[in-house]
């Protein structure tokens, strides 16, 4: 049980549905001529979650002396399992992914492709051990690479089989992934900001530079404010000028409900936050919100599909 808190498995499995749903809620739904089989997508989603589980090993064995200050009823390594322990598992669920990286990009015969995942589990140790300590700049990178997570299934499953005659129908099936990842980015960015309010006095403790700490809580929540009140804007104008000329009301209510509803929420949250657990409950709202965005590509596609 305790691996599977230290690997945070709840994120992963979120992580692992959100690139299922982008695969049969909408990319077998558009028809249009895909590159992998399931296999090779299962491959994807393995390397894409091993990779991330790693990332949140290493993350917490660099992590281990601010956790005891933030979050000390949650640490793991040191307490449960050994540090050693902690690197052997970080080092086999990182390997295993790329390795998985690996034969997929080989068996659509672009093994180039394989350093995008070297290059992800670089990112995640650079992040843990060095750049999450520079404001703004380990914010960037964690959204950044959620995003990529949703980009990196049009690079696998959209481009091999992109040619010159249906170059037209493929790049709109992707610039609606890249929409769907710029999303991802900036709610995350925001989580992140949020998070690093959440955890200010252990971070500040170990002498960290987070955004809160150089500039403080109230302008560093401005900014998370102002973040995430963009993409809400433009979800009202994105309602009013593609779904309800199109009648897609389902669509319509499920936005409403599920992710503008909750983004103003989350807004008013921000506004009124004051204490540690204030912040803790606004991430996990961001979490959420998250994902039912994602799982808003196989309502809207469904939408259109059958009552457009």
């Amino acid at each position: 049980m305790k691996f599977l808190q230290l690997i945070r498995y709840k994120n992963l499995l979120l992580l692992a549905l959100m690139q299922l749903i982008i695969r049969f809620g909408y990319l077998e739904q558009i028809n249009i001529p895909l590159s992998l089989f399931y296999w090779q997508y299962t491959l994807l989603v393995l390397a894409t979650v091993l990779i991330a589980a790693g990332g949140y090993v290493i993350n917490d064995i660099f992590d281990q002396e601010t956790d005891q200050h933030n979050k000390p009823n949650k640490v793991i390594i040191g307490t449960y399992i050994s540090e050693s322990t902690a690197y052997t598992i970080y080092a086999g669920l990182t390997i295993t992914g790329v390795a998985c990286g690996f034969v997929l990009a080989n068996s659509i015969l672009h093994p180039n492709f394989a350093i995008l995942f070297v290059l992800v589990a670089t990112l995640l140790y650079l992040y843990a051990s060095t750049l999450k300590q520079i404001a703004i700049v380990g914010n960037i990178l964690i959204a950044a690479l959620l995003a990529f997570s949703v980009i990196i299934i049009g690079i696998f499953d959209i481009f091999p089989n992109t040619f010159e005659s249906n170059q037209q129908q493929m790049a709109l099936a992707f610039s609606i992934l890249f929409d769907y990842a710029k999303f991802a980015f900036i709610l995350n960015l925001v989580r992140e900001i949020i998070k690093d309010i959440q955890d200010i006095e252990g971070d500040r403790l170990e002498e960290m530079k987070t955004l809160p700490i150089r500039i403080g809580t109230y302008k560093t929540t401005n900014i998370a404010f102002v973040l995430l009140l963009l993409p809400t804007l433009y979800l009202f104008y994105y309602l009013n000028n593609y779904l309800f000329p199109n009648n897609l009301y389902y669509s319509i209510f499920y936005l409403m409900v599920f992710v503008i509803a909750p983004m103003i929420f989350g807004l008013v949250r921000i506004w009124n936050a004051k204490e540690k657990k204030d912040y803790k409950q606004i991430s996990t709202l961001l979490k959420w919100i998250i994902f039912f965005g994602i799982l808003s590509i196989w309502v809207i596609t469904y939408n259109i599909k059958h009552h457009a």
